[in-house]
């Protein structure tokens, strides 16, 4: 399929007519509002779907050394792309080291809700991808904070932050969800898919509309509110890093051998930026960094770029480069 066709495609989906309807609103003013519980009650739904449907795939078909492989390639990517990140951000952009620091961390670890877009995206196209990418995107969570530190490394940390910010790492609950789910699929299988199919299947595309109208409001009001932090560079940053993570991506699905749908799902995390577990391990470990900028960029110019134009982009790069 033609990127064009693609990108129409995905334009006209239910998920991503709900998340531009929540960014409308939100530019808007209206009142119209996702309770917070709520939020966080379908975020870890999302995150419960996604691994468990990926460990009961893995149970059905066994694990191998691409699993592992892919595994590997995925921290790998995660560690690397700060370091790419914050030489384009000290090149073209007059942040300071620190808060160039900070954003690289972000653009290396992976965003869930992306990740749950371009599942819902082929699964609305019917290509299939392997389950193990959920086991994938937890193991790109976190190599980009240690990165960001390293990077950072003439900042001073005291012990006790980086204690804490350790052990936020390790406990997230986003990986402890996502992990977690993927065991107990891995572990029930088949039996246990079938049990939990009404409620783990056939309810994902509507529980993800509406999480994303939610992400369409929060991200509406962050470009509300932090548009002054997004000078033009720093725009296009938010814009071209995603593309460079991709393009590196894509080279690696074809090394190890990923499906089209797998090839998808790894350049898409690679290109998403964090906008939860990073932030909350910057706030700690860099506490003299701007958290907005990173998070204007984020969740107001990258998650929109990708949700609307990259995932059609990506998926037709996988398709050239998928096995």
């Amino acid at each position: 399929m033609a990127v064009f066709d693609l990108a129409t495609t995905n334009l006209l989906s239910p998920m991503v007519l709900f998340f531009i309807l929540g960014l409308l609103a939100a530019l808007a003013r209206s009142d119209l509002a996702v309770p917070d519980a709520v939020a966080r009650l379908l975020s870890l739904y999302l995150l419960m779907s996604i691994g468990f449907r990926g460990g009961a795939e893995v149970a059905h078909n066994g694990v191998t050394a691409q699993l592992a492989s892919a595994l590997a390639a995925g921290a790998l990517l995660s560690f690397a792309l700060p370091f790419i990140a914050y030489g384009v951000l000290r090149l073209v952009t007059r942040l300071s080291g620190v808060d160039a620091a900070a954003v690289a961390a972000h653009y290396g670890s992976i965003s869930a809700v992306t990740f749950a877009a371009i599942t819902g995206a082929l699964d609305q196209l019917s290509i299939g991808y392997e389950g193990y990418m959920a086991a994938v995107a937890a193991a790109m969570e976190t190599p980009a904070i240690f990165a960001g530190l390293m990077i950072a490394r003439g900042q001073s940390v005291a012990d006790g932050r980086r204690d804490g910010m350790l052990r936020d790492i390790l406990f997230n609950g986003s990986i402890i969800m996502l992990l977690g789910s993927f065991c107990i699929g891995m572990t029930t299988g088949g039996r246990g898919l079938t049990m939990l199919k009404p409620f783990l299947v056939d309810p994902y595309a509507g529980f993800l509309c509406l999480f994303l109208l939610d992400m369409g409001l929060v991200a509406g009001r962050g470009l509300a509110k932090g548009r002054d932090l997004l000078t033009m560079p720093v725009a296009l940053f938010g814009i071209g890093m995603p593309l460079i993570g991709a393009t590196i991506a894509a080279l690696i699905s074809m090394a190890i051998g990923l499906s089209i749908g797998g090839a998808a799902v790894l350049i898409t995390l690679a290109a998403s930026a964090s906008y939860i577990a990073v932030p909350a391990a910057m706030r700690i470990a860099l506490p003299d960094a701007n958290p907005a900028i990173a998070l204007t960029l984020s969740l107001g110019v990258t998650f929109p770029f990708n949700l609307i134009v990259g995932i059609p982009v990506y998926i037709s790069l996988a398709s050239r480069v998928g096995s």
